[in-house]
């Protein structure tokens, strides 16, 4: 990069998230900020943000509370006490798990390595299945049925990968099986328009910036070796479901979220034309599409976009919105999780329909990130487009059955149109857990058909 937009210093420092509490991670997030020398520095001051996933409430039962005080009494006898010790007993060992089976999605202690079957498959005729869950949250707890589960629901096969966990299982199982009763999905929506993506391929992206070694694998590796690297994940997910040819997909962050206010006082940098075009040439390199990611601080989607329209005009460049921080409230990015709304996914979405009409382009692609309820406001007002095709993201990052009660809890609960699921290279597997493999993810229902790699 050269001339007057080149950016001219690069300083890395530490940005800190935090999960839950049964979770607490901490995540290198770098920003990129505007110095008052006129420079641009890489970093922002540390902040501490509650980056909730969901945790299932304990579903185990009270046993003591529901015990009648007559069997503690002076008139107890050893028949009665024997069956108490037993029931005591079962609460204490499901008390071992932090987060206890949920009703209906019990896996066996001793269930073979190679496969691991819901509760319908084990405990028959004396376990009950779980209440569709559409519309709840996954920390909300389960209610049965007094049904018999074995009459409905088939046995779920978990794929055997080594460093699972029963919790991981039951949390993939619980979100399978809830996409399989749900009958909102697949969204109906008018036919596809000739040349969309989707859903007959699924997008492959890596995400980040090339100032950044810490904003995702887009910037962390010297472009030949990204660029090997994102071959392998193409040619994964190639064979792991042949029925829908893969289009790779670069996701670059043009306009980064600020630790400071910079000049105009918006929390935001937006990046030069030339780093996006430099992007852009790596997509050509690889038939990818490009993804323009927007990250608007305290200015807004409809400020950021009109800018971004040169590139959105060519007919491979998408657009991704990040909720994350978008800071209405005039909060600095970083301190909380910021919001949107659904005027401001219609904003983008008009935006992106008019290029469509006014270029003939093919459809678009919108993807917009979630990973709590309050990132995404009224989803059920978003207007689909049949110029734009819409993705709800789930971007948090930590053990893989927390991202499958997020998936399950704020993507697959409220149906827009498509889905997607975000893998952190770092962050997934930061407590010794190996990154989700293609089969695992496309257990999910509905399947994911975009998937970012950071």
């Amino acid at each position: 990069m050269s001339g007057e937009d080149c950016i001219e210093r690069l300083d890395a420092r530490r940005h800190w998230f935090r999960c839950s509490v049964s979770d607490r991670c901490r995540i290198w997030k770098s920003m990129l900020d505007e110095c008052a020398d006129g420079g641009i520095s890489i970093g922002h001051s540390s902040a501490r943000i509650a980056r909730t996933y969901p945790e299932s409430k304990s579903y185990a039962v009270d046993y003591s509370s529901g015990m009648p005080r007559s069997w503690f009494n002076r008139y107890s006898s050893i028949s009665v006490l024997i069956p108490f010790a037993l029931i005591t007993s079962v609460a204490c060992a499901a008390n071992k798990d932090a987060r206890p089976t949920p009703v209906g999605e019990v896996i066996p202690p001793q269930a073979s390595p190679a496969s691991v079957a819901s509760a319908a498959e084990v405990a028959g005729r004396t376990t009950s299945s779980s209440a569709p869950a559409t519309g709840r949250t996954a920390s909300s707890t389960a209610t049965g049925t007094s049904k018999d589960s074995t009459s409905k629901d088939p046995p779920i096969t978990v794929p055997s990968v080594k460093g699972r966990t029963k919790k991981d299982s039951i949390a993939l199982v619980k979100a399978v099986r809830t996409g399989m009763q749900s009958t909102a999905w697949p969204v109906h929506t008018a036919p596809q328009l000739p040349l969309a993506i989707l859903p007959a391929h699924r997008i492959v992206a890596f995400y980040g910036n090339p100032l950044s070694k810490r904003m995702g694998i887009l910037g962390e590796l010297p472009p030949d070796q990204m660029l090997a690297r994102f071959d392998k994940e193409i040619a994964a997910w190639t064979k792991a479901d042949p029925t829908h040819p893969v289009q790779p997909a670069f996701h670059l962050i043009a306009v980064v979220a600020q630790g400071f206010p910079g000049k105009d006082g918006k929390y935001r940098l937006r990046m030069t034309d030339s780093l996006i075009n430099m992007v852009y040439g790596w997509a050509q390199k690889k038939n990818a599409i490009l993804f323009l990611d927007v990250q608007v601080g305290q200015s807004t989607v409809q400020e950021e976009l009109p800018r971004l329209v040169p590139f959105l005009s060519r007919p491979n460049v998408m657009l991704g919105i990040d909720p994350e921080f978008s800071m209405k409230f005039g909060d600095k990015p970083g301190t909380r999780i910021g919001t949107m709304s659904s005027k401001d996914v219609n904003y983008a979405i008009n935006l992106l329909s008019g290029l469509v009409k006014q270029y003939k382009l093919p459809p678009k692609v919108l993807i917009v990130h979630r990973f709590t309820r309050k990132m995404l406001t009224d989803a059920k007002g978003i207007k689909l487009d049949p110029n734009v095709q819409v993705v709800i993201n789930m971007d948090g990052w930590g053990q893989p059955w927390l991202k499958y009660d997020s998936y399950r809890a704020y993507v697959e609960a409220e149906p827009v149109q498509f889905t997607g699921f975000k893998l952190f290279y770092h962050n997934d597997t930061k407590k010794g857990d190996p990154l989700l493999t293609p089969p695992e993810v496309l257990m999910l229902n509905p399947k994911p058909l975009y998937i970012q790699y950071q």
